[in-house]
């Protein structure tokens, strides 16, 4: 049975405030040649004034937006657009990302070093009414579910907090931070206080340690060591 005809013509909403993102997303989906409109979002918000004009059959999102960020948005189509599918294409390959989009109401899970042909089964699938996820990735969630009675202190962030620690442990200052979430500095600093003492971790060289112990460190991120050796005095405390 060919499954590609019965996505011919399905229109997609894109939703990523990266511009080169989007346009890379519409090459791959264009190269499919079954006719699919491609209709692009830089915001959550614009996303839902575009499904409020448009119909849709399927959207794919990214989770770290300023503003309202790819989870909240999720959630909020899911209320208004119970039927809608969501597909979410993410740079954060952990499995509490996925775990928590899927709470949130997402129908299939990709992370955006997965292979063009990958992304386009994905749409293709989710689209159908189907849900996706990557073998390995499966795995991961289901481990994190099976121990969720004894779950690590991470899973208390919120997505907000979540993201933040990501950004202190990859090293930017809380002025770039701030900047990159449209939040104030002061905002970032209550952040990274909230997410210490839900993780009972006293510092930033802690913080980075408890990342590494449990795969939040992106793949670019400072080690501890360069921490200590790159912070300025009272970065760690």
């Amino acid at each position: 049975m060919n499954t590609a005809g019965l996505t011919q013509g399905l229109r997609v909403l894109l939703v990523d405030d990266h511009t080169i993102v989007r346009e890379g997303l519409k090459r791959i989906l264009g190269a499919t040649h079954e006719g699919w409109v491609i209709t692009e979002a830089s915001s959550g918000f614009r996303a839902l004034d575009n499904l409020r004009q448009h119909a849709c059959d399927l959207a794919i999102v990214d989770l770290s937006m300023p503003g309202m960020s790819g989870m909240e948005l999720i959630r909020r189509v899911r209320a208004e657009w119970p039927h809608l599918p969501v597909l979410v294409l993410s740079m954060h390959a952990e499995e509490e990302y996925a775990l928590r989009a899927f709470k949130a109401g997402a129908n299939g899970y990709v992370t955006k070093d997965s292979a063009a042909d990958e992304l386009v089964a994905a749409a293709r699938k989710v689209a159908r009414g189907g849900t996706y996820v990557t073998t390995s990735l499966a795995e991961r969630v289901v481990q994190q579910l099976n121990r969720s009675v004894d779950a690590p202190r991470h899973t208390r962030l919120s997505e907000r907090e979540l993201d933040v620690l990501r950004r202190i442990v990859a090293g930017e200052r809380p002025g770039q931070i701030a900047q990159a979430l449209h939040l104030s500095v002061k905002t970032i600093s209550t952040h990274k206080t909230r997410i210490m003492e839900k993780l009972q971790a006293p510092g930033t060289a802690a913080l980075v340690r408890y990342a590494m112990q449990h795969g939040l460190l992106p793949a670019d991120a400072a080690t501890v060591d360069e921490w200590v050796d790159t912070s300025r005095p009272g970065e760690l405390s």
